[in-house]
């Protein structure tokens, strides 16, 4: 029996997404023990998972405290698991894999650069280009484990699993229309469209189609969630009473409504593995080719600043970390009347 330890000390989207790695390892190893590591606000993805055998929660703050970092790997180090996979590959989760006494490491190898330190015994390059409409970050976390062991048919498809109980949620029952969940906010400042554009886009739909509307933002937000609520036309048809803190409670709520429209972030992913359509709006500095999963143009659909004014975006990798940095001019390139017209032949498949 193999004990096997998986660390992504990262955000909800890379959480869900990398739990990929413990359903393909449960192919291999069928018999084996999983653990998997992970930020403390972020299991609410992965409970119920079957290829998941424990959950061990860390937090964020604490684990970049060097004390705490060690402590961390030592505990590692005394359950002496046979197999350590970090596809994160940030100074924490390779010094906890290298002290962890493993066997087989299994990393990525960071811009085709070789690490300082032993951190893998298998140093995984980036694939060089997607080629399944997964997208390349699902792609590259599958990679990790094809690359070191023989699988006929990998899973590339991230799911949530939910208890029987889960699934009778009952907060939404009252309500007798399509519910469309938006992501009014990223879950950073530079993942969030101006303001004044969410407005438009959530009265567009609002005043077009007979369904009401809920906001999903971070508990910090609420604030922003209220500017926004208030600035919203047709007040009648959003739901702005019914919000989930945790990240579970987003999914039982996510699961009751019939699609997403949101920008680029860990909602998109949650809703995708729950099944759910969805109509993503991607930050001008993410790339669309890593992020954007299982698109066919029907059931999940997105946009992109490449896509509409090309000649503004750069992939240069040191122009996107200015973009990161203060994304805001190109962001307004992308109005609602760009959006809009896509936005609205998604929604004509799914409620005409």
């Amino acid at each position: 029996m193999k004990k096997i330890l998986i660390i992504q000390n990262k955000r909800i989207g890379d959480v869900l997404l990398a739990s990929l790695i413990a359903t393909n390892l449960k192919k291999v190893f069928p018999d084996s023990v999983i653990d998997y590591m992970v930020y403390d606000y972020t299991t609410g993805v992965i409970e119920q998972n079957p290829a998941i055998d424990n959950i061990i929660e860390i937090k964020e703050k604490e684990l970049k405290k060097i004390p705490v970092l060690l402590k961390t790997a030592f505990n590692v180090r005394r359950k002496k698991y046979d197999i350590v996979v970090d596809p994160y590959a940030k100074f924490q989760s390779r010094v906890i894999t290298l002290l962890s006494g493993a066997n087989t490491r299994i990393g990525f190898k960071k811009r085709e650069k070789n690490p300082p330190l032993p951190f893998y015994t298998h140093n995984i390059s980036f694939l060089k280009e997607k080629s399944k409409p997964c997208g390349k970050s699902i792609e590259d976390r599958v990679h990790l484990v094809t690359s070191v062991y023989d699988i006929k048919n990998p899973v590339y498809e991230p799911k949530i699993y939910l208890t029987k109980a889960e699934e009778q949620y009952d907060k939404l029952n009252q309500y007798n229309k399509p519910i469309v969940m938006f992501g009014i906010l990223g879950s950073t400042p530079q993942k969030s469209m101006p303001y004044d554009y969410i407005v438009k886009l959530i009265d567009f739909v609002t005043e077009n189609y007979d369904v009401y509307a809920l906001f999903n933002y971070a508990p910090h937000q609420k604030e922003d969630a209220q500017t926004i609520y208030n600035q919203c036309k047709h007040k009648k048809q959003i739901i702005f009473d019914i919000y989930e803190e945790s990240i579970r409670g987003f999914v039982l709520l996510m699961n009751k409504c019939n699609l997403l429209i949101a920008n680029e972030g860990g909602t998109v992913h949650i809703a995708k593995a729950l099944n759910k359509p969805t109509f993503t709006i991607f930050s001008p500095y993410v790339l669309k080719e890593h992020w954007a999963s299982f698109e066919d143009g029907k059931k999940h659909t997105s946009i992109h600043l490449l896509d509409e004014k090309p000649d503004l975006f750069s992939t240069d990798r040191e122009q996107r970390k200015k973009i990161e940095e203060d994304p805001t001019f190109l962001y307004k390139q992308l109005t609602p009347d760009i959006i809009i017209p896509k936005l609205d032949t998604f929604l004509k498949q799914h409620f005409n």
